[in-house]
């Protein structure tokens, strides 16, 4: 499987099979949070505007908590 730049996708350090998706338009970034079922699907979570350098934990946590949950109702 080839790597992506991590230009594009980041792997956030903490919260293991968690990536940040990069995306920049212009002027505007963004980033959305995401990982891989079973390698080949892609789920995308919560996302928001990139105004400061340094993630906000809120959005980490957020993001962390929503992989929790689909991990959950897959489950059942």
């Amino acid at each position: 499987m080839e790597r992506v730049p991590t230009k594009y996708l980041k792997s956030i350090v903490g919260a293991k099979g968690l990536y940040e998706a990069r995306i920049k338009l212009g002027s505007n970034i963004w980033r959305v949070f995401c990982f891989f079922d079973e390698g080949k699907l892609v789920i995308l979570l919560n996302g928001f505007t990139k105004k400061t350098q340094k993630t906000p934990k809120n959005e980490i946590e957020k993001a962390k908590r929503l992989m929790q949950e689909y991990y959950g109702d897959k489950e059942q």
